[in-house]
């Protein structure tokens, strides 16, 4: 069937069966609620995904619901972002939700993925909003810690480069970001050596030699830590060398 017949039937049958979309002035209004940091209004305008009004992705109702999820954290990231949410911070948090709800199995999980989510990104952005967020000092380290992610950087360096002691940046750090320098500093590693298995054709050596890691099998370490597998297993199951399907093998 065509693009254009499908969607004239489709078209055809959700209106004689009631199966509209939300309207998208309400989704707008939504997101612009998280973004903002309006809790209360989020809260009056949220949906529960499990309801009509979602469209139909997928004939499975729990990878229905899984598809919306993924669209709608994508798009609550990206109005964070415009908002003044920090691009690492909405992106990161994107991933931790949505490697959350592909584990998930019920419908129940979602759900609750669904409003843990938009929670999250509400109360950051009512925090931003309000003044509250990350003091300039450490938002000049979680910079600096980006820009070296791939040349290395020490609790040294970056103490030095703001002023500070090292003592003194490791408990402002902890206070405001929740997690020790050198935790966050590994966390931004393994993430970068992630993409770069999913997404370059580098070898797990070369990726560990880039990333500055000691040896190779302090890598392999470090990485089966946080990810549960080795380098070599996690290229295995996640490589894409591309995006469109190869020719023939229909």
């Amino acid at each position: 069937m065509s693009i254009s017949k499908e969607l004239n039937y489709r078209e055809f049958y959700q209106r004689e069966n009631g199966l509209l979309h939300s309207p998208y002035e309400k989704e707008l209004e939504f997101y612009a609620a998280v973004s903002s940091g309006n809790i209360e209004r989020v809260k009056e305008l949220y949906t529960p995904l499990a309801v009509e009004g979602y469209g139909k992705l997928s004939k499975d109702p729990i990878r229905n619901m899984k598809y919306h999820l993924v669209i709608t954290i994508a798009l609550i990231a990206r109005f964070c972002i415009e908002a003044g949410m920090p691009m690492e911070t909405a992106y990161t948090i994107s991933d931790i939700y949505i490697n959350r709800l592909d584990e998930s199995t019920t419908a129940d999980q979602l759900s609750e993925i669904h409003r843990e989510t938009f929670l999250e990104y509400a109360r950051r952005m009512q925090k931003i909003n309000s003044g509250e967020a990350y003091s300039k000092h450490i938002l000049v380290c979680l910079d600096l810690i980006y820009e070296n992610i791939y040349k290395g950087i020490r609790v040294q360096d970056l103490a030095d480069k703001l002023g500070l002691t090292p003592q003194y940046l490791s408990k402002l750090f902890r206070q405001e970001v929740g997690v020790t320098i050198s935790d966050y500093i590994m966390a931004r590693r393994i993430q970068a050596a992630e993409n770069m298995l999913k997404f370059s054709d580098y070898t797990p050596l070369d990726i560990g030699n880039y990333l500055n890691f000691s040896s190779h099998s302090h890598f392999i370490y470090c990485f089966r830590k946080r990810t549960g597998m080795t380098p070599k297993q996690y290229r295995e199951n996640y490589f894409r060398m591309t995006w469109q399907p190869a020719s023939g093998n229909q």
